[in-house]
């Protein structure tokens, strides 16, 4: 039996019993699954920290490799985001985004920093969610070990005259070598789509977004990117989907 101190974003709160919540927490030590008792009762000094895309600092008691969560104090709430429909769906499908690639006990300071950085890009800088979106996705792919060549193409190693993607393969290529990369879907890339690319991908994750792009270089960059996370992580996302439908509201 021991108290653990950590600092964690709250990636999803569960209600339990009449007046506890189960909650997943994204820490620099990993993902972390916590009891908060009592947090819905009224006055309960628990319950602002304990709420979903909070970042808190929490005292987590463990015993046979359970949590409950004995202390948590806020330390950024994002109103900004909360304070938005369509932010909250945006954070929530990172949230479950983080979720997903997050391991139990695997050590995930990088993610919590992305997450972190693209809730405040949203929140404080009031930067475009789209850009921020495929930002999200593609470092978050590359922090899952999913990062991919953007060099040169992949099958001649000179620098594409016309650029494509290969979505499964994670691999960029010329028109001219595309059968040589072999099944799949291919995505076209303006020459600012890819050069985003490299920036996320290659660049200083504390100036992640610290580009521009025309609007249709902007529109390539956020389809590859949602593309590309989907189809390494072999599934869809039910808050992005909320989000979309939000969007065309």
């Amino acid at each position: 039996m021991s108290n653990t101190v950590t600092r964690g974003l709250v990636l999803r709160e569960v209600n339990y019993k009449e007046a506890d919540k189960i909650l997943t927490l994204l820490t620099p030590e990993g993902k972390v699954t916590a009891k908060a008792r009592g947090v819905r009762r009224k006055g309960s000094r628990l319950a602002a920290a304990c709420q979903l895309l909070t970042y808190a600092e929490f005292t987590l008691f463990e015993y046979r490799d359970h949590y409950t969560v004995n202390e948590a104090d806020s330390l950024e709430q994002f109103w900004g985001v909360k304070g938005d429909v369509e932010l909250v769906a945006l954070g929530s499908y990172f949230a479950e985004a983080c979720e997903t690639v997050a391991g139990e006990g695997v050590p995930q300071p990088e993610q919590l920093s992305l997450i972190l950085n693209c809730l405040y890009a949203l929140d404080k800088l009031h930067k475009p969610q789209e850009q921020v979106r495929a930002a999200f996705e593609l470092k978050t792919a590359c922090l899952a070990g999913y990062e991919p060549l953007l060099d040169a193409c992949a099958v001649c190693g000179r620098e594409p005259a016309r650029p494509a993607f290969h979505l499964k393969e994670g691999v960029l290529h010329c028109a001219a070598c595309r059968e040589e990369v072999g099944e799949g879907i291919s995505l076209p890339l303006t020459p600012g789509a890819l050069a985003a690319m490299r920036h996320v991908v290659y660049g200083e994750q504390k100036r992640l977004l610290s580009f521009r792009l025309d609007p249709i270089s902007m529109a390539r960059f956020c389809d590859l990117c949602e593309a590309f996370l989907a189809s390494q992580l072999e599934r869809g996302f039910r808050t992005l989907d909320f989000y979309k439908q939000l969007k065309m509201m």
